[in-house]
């Protein structure tokens, strides 16, 4: 393993892209850091202290702890998240033609449909972080100690114009990762966020052994159980349904081609973890509308409700990530196309008759591999509940962030190894690949 890691630096394109990567996320990490100007320290880690099982508290792990010290970072990637969500169900609902022939102009009208994406987040930024603002700004804190002790027209306006600042950078490096470094930038931010808090979730576990709030043989457990959803997070992840297709021969000039045989890959999560992000940022708009008015007795019973743990809470997550999962597949996969093209190529299914037939073979397959993926996905989602009300456990481990950190690990890695493999290196595996596992589901 150590060899494999000294080989990173062998590859020319890796010697320049995985230092840049890090480069981007220490940056990203620096920021995090920085409060805004006027806030007390204290006064928001008190309330974050008596917030960390609640919603606020799980934004606050998925910012990387940006939103618990009111950073320049606070706003993290969710307004481009939440953009990207609108723009990619416009395209799907088809609801303006002119989304609709940008989506089919190639690369000149996916640089256009960025574009839009981001004067929307820039739009939605603007709200978003004026009612973290104004919220935060207001909210009850342990012993009464205010956050702000200046709430001016001048403190808003600088706030809101740091926090849009701030988002519009993350974003910016994101994509410089993506374009430059190595992975996809913005999974790779919301990933250094997540794994950052490790060393606390540790700490709170042996913190909650030396109060004796959690018993050896449960704190044993725990870890037993986060190994085993992490190791079963893996298998399912890289898992794949194959579909065996057959090529007949065909003449081409004075040579003979086809008469192979492949496979068509459809992955078990083939979302991976856009369906938890866009579920997510879903959640987080409710809370974002309840922070215009943190004194309302009916925000306040709102957000009683609207909190993990509650049976509301979990039923509309899990029902928004088999909904995305379903959205997603059927923007990256077109049955009727697949169908088509292998037609076109001499190709065909054994057993189904081309065209139609293959079509909606297919779309069976996709559908009930979309199911079985989306509910482990949920099932995932919410073990973090689970373990915090049976065995008192720390809120980190588990659940969405196990998630998230996996899958980007998981498409990280691959990405290093595909260039190791390039330039004649092992992968990262003596014995093979990082590759897709079969799953022969019908």
């Amino acid at each position: 393993m150590i060899k494999t890691f000294a080989d990173i630096f062998q590859v020319p394109e890796l010697r320049k892209k995985v230092p840049f990567t890090l480069l981007i996320l220490a940056a990203y990490r620096l920021g995090a850091v920085i409060p805004l100007p006027g806030i007390n320290a204290e006064a928001m880690r008190a309330l974050f202290e008596t917030q960390k099982n609640t919603l606020l508290g799980f934004l606050n792990i998925f910012s990387g702890g940006a939103l618990g010290r009111f950073s320049i970072f606070s706003m993290g990637v969710m307004p481009y998240i939440n953009s990207s969500i609108i723009m990619s169900l416009l395209q799907g609902a088809h609801v303006f033609p002119y989304l609709d022939r940008l989506s089919k102009e190639g690369e000149l009208g996916r640089k256009k449909i960025l574009q839009i994406t981001r004067y929307l987040t820039l739009v939605l930024g603007i709200i978003q972080s004026f009612g973290l603002v104004y919220s935060l700004a207001r909210l009850p804190t342990p012993g009464g100690i205010p956050i702000v002790n200046d709430l001016s027209v001048g403190f808003y306006m600088v706030s809101v114009l740091t926090l849009m600042a701030g988002t519009i950078l993350i974003m910016w490096m994101g994509e410089l990762i993506t374009e430059q470094g190595v992975g996809n930038g913005i999974s790779l931010i919301i990933f250094t966020g997540i794994i950052i808090g490790l060393p606390k979730g540790i700490q709170d576990l042996f913190r909650l052994l030396r109060i004796e709030e959690i018993s050896i043989f449960g704190a044993l457990f725990l870890v037993a159980v986060v190994l085993a959803f992490t190791a079963f997070t893996v298998m399912v992840e890289t898992g794949q349904r194959k579909i065996s297709v057959q090529y007949a021969k065909r003449m081409v000039g004075r040579q003979v081609m086809g008469g192979t045989s492949t496979f068509l890959p459809i992955k078990v999560d083939t979302s991976g973890v856009i369906a938890v992000i866009f579920a997510v940022s879903i959640l987080s708009v409710p809370v974002t509308l309840a922070q215009f008015f943190p004194q309302s007795g009916m925000s306040q019973k709102f957000m009683s409700f609207w909190n993990r743990g509650s049976w509301l809470y979990e039923v509309i997550y899990g029902s928004l990530i088999v909904f995305f999962c379903y959205f997603y597949n059927s923007i990256q996969f077109n049955p009727q196309d697949l169908a088509e093209n292998m037609k076109k190529w001499g190709g065909f299914i054994p057993g189904i008759r081309p065209g139609e037939a293959t079509a909606q073979y297919i779309q069976t397959i996709l559908e009930r591999i979309t199911l079985w993926g989306a509910l482990f996905i949920v099932m995932i989602a919410i073990l973090p509940d689970i373990l915090r009300q049976k065995l008192n456990a720390p809120f980190f481990f588990g659940g969405t962030a196990l998630l998230i950190a996996v899958g980007v690990a998981l498409d990280t890695i691959g990405q290093i190894e595909s260039h190791l493999i390039m330039r004649h290196y092992e992968g990262f595996m003596k014995k093979g690949r990082i590759k897709g596992r079969w799953f022969n589901v019908r």
